[in-house]
This record gives structure tokens, sequence and C-alpha cells, in this order.
């Protein structure tokens, strides 16, 4: 099911950028479409670097721009129990402890239409310059 930032949504959110939160859809998805995935893993009621990149990063055109080149996975770790559904956290948590074991985040990661990861990217300095997270998106590219 789609995600934006900690409401989830059927349909196409925000300037048409749909994020998933079923990372075995994603991954088909993914195949089928000969894209890369990007994982972001967030504390949306809790993580203050995180909502400042939602805010510096994803709600910008050139991220949405970017976005096409990829199948969007939206990992949330809220504090908050109501934002998620128990099965939502226990998915996101076991993701956590394969893709993002030390619990950084705001996290990046980059992973191929197999589910590798071939790039990573953690952390934001809440300055308001995404060029870093940019340049690390485009890099991924093909």
């Amino acid at each position: 099911m789609p995600i934006v930032f900690g409401i989830q949504q059927d349909h196409r959110i925000e300037e048409g950028i749909q994020w998933n939160t079923d990372f075995n859809t994603t991954l088909i998805k993914a195949k089928k479409q000969d894209k890369k995935i990007l994982v972001y893993f967030t504390g949306s009621d809790w993580c203050r670097p995180c909502k400042l990149l939602k805010k510096d990063l994803f709600d910008t055109n050139e991220f949405k721009e970017i976005a096409e080149n990829y199948e969007l996975l939206y990992i949330d770790i809220p504090r908050r129990k109501s934002i998620i559904s128990n099965e939502q956290m226990k998915h996101n948590m076991d993701l956590m402890g394969q893709l993002n074991k030390r619990g950084v985040f705001p996290n990046l990661k980059v992973l191929d239409k197999e589910g590798k990861e071939i790039g990573a990217l953690s952390g934001y300095n809440m300055d308001g310059n995404t060029q870093k997270h940019i340049k690390f998106l485009k890099k991924h590219i093909d």
C-alpha cells in the first residue's frame, strides 16, 4: 500500500510521487519495470532531521523527477503506535534488521532490482542543502 510520510493512501500522492510500504511488492514492481529501489528509513513522528529532509528534498520537483527512476519504499519506525498497524511495524522492524542494522535515521538505501544493496546514505545536516542526497540519488540512476 502506498504511503506518504505517515499517512497510508491507496492512490498516487503528493505531486505524483508514490511510496510503497511492502518490500515484496516493491521488489516485484522493480523487476517488472527494470528499476532500482530507493528505501527510505524514517521516524516520521520523532526524527527532526527526517521531517526536515521531507520538506527540503522529498517535497521538491527535483526529487519528483529523480523518483521516476526508482521504485520507492517507505519504512517508518514511529514512536506513536497509532501511525501504522502492528503488522506494518513488524514488517518495518524486520527490514530494519536486514537493511538498517545500526538504526540510523534518516537513512537512504539503493537496492538493485534483485534487492541487493548497492548504495547507502544516512543522516541530514538540517541546513537546507540536499545536494549530497541529490548527487547520491543521481549516481545510482543508469
